[in-house]
C-alpha cells in the first residue's frame, strides 16, 4: 500500500474550497488523469480515470463528510485506493488544504512510479491546478 500527503495553501474562505472539493464531476479541470467523476447517489461516485496510459473505473464511498472541514472516501470495487482531504481556515481568506491518498499499485510500472516518487509530483501538481483554478474563479477572471 502506497501513502502519500500534499498540503497547499489556497486563497479563498475555507467554505469556497470545500464546496469546490465536493463537486467531484469538476475534478477533470484541475486533475488531468481524471477523465469524468459521476455521482451515483449521495454517497456513491463513479471514476473513470486513465493515469500513465492505464485505464481504469471504480465506484468510490464517501466515508465521512463534514462541512468546511473534511471528506473522506474509498474505493468500493475496482482498484484499492482510499483518500482524504482536510480544509483549515488560516484566515478569512485563506484556506490550508490537506489531501492524503492511499492505493496499491497494481504493476511493475506503477510500483516503479511510486517509488520514484512521480505520483507525489502527479498530486502535487493536481493541488497546484486546484489552487490555480480557486483563485482564478474567485478573482473573475475564469472564462
Amino acid at each position: 500500500m502506497q501513502t502519500l500527503e500534499e498540503t497547499i495553501e489556497v486563497a479563498v474562505p475555507v467554505r469556497d474550497a470545500y464546496e469546490q472539493w465536493w463537486l467531484f464531476e469538476s475534478f477533470p479541470q484541475f486533475m488531468s488523469g481524471i477523465q469524468s467523476v459521476r455521482r451515483v447517489s449521495d454517497r456513491i461516485t463513479h471514476w473513470v480515470t486513465n493515469i500513465g496510459g492505464v485505464e481504469r473505473e471504480f465506484d468510490a464511498e464517501i466515508v465521512e463528510d463534514r462541512p468546511d472541514e473534511r471528506i473522506a472516501w474509498r474505493s468500493t470495487d475496482g482498484i484499492t485506493h482510499a483518500g482524504a482531504v482536510a480544509f483549515t481556515q488560516l484566515n478569512s481568506n485563506t484556506t490550508r488544504v490537506w489531501v492524503r491518498l492511499e492505493w496499491s499499485p497494481e504493476n511493475l510500472a506503477e510500483r516503479a512510479g511510486a517509488a520514484l516518487g512521480f505520483d507525489n509530483m502527479q498530486v502535487r501538481a493536481y493541488l497546484l491546478r486546484f489552487k490555480e483554478f480557486m483563485e482564478t474563479r474567485r478573482s473573475g477572471t475564469d472564462a
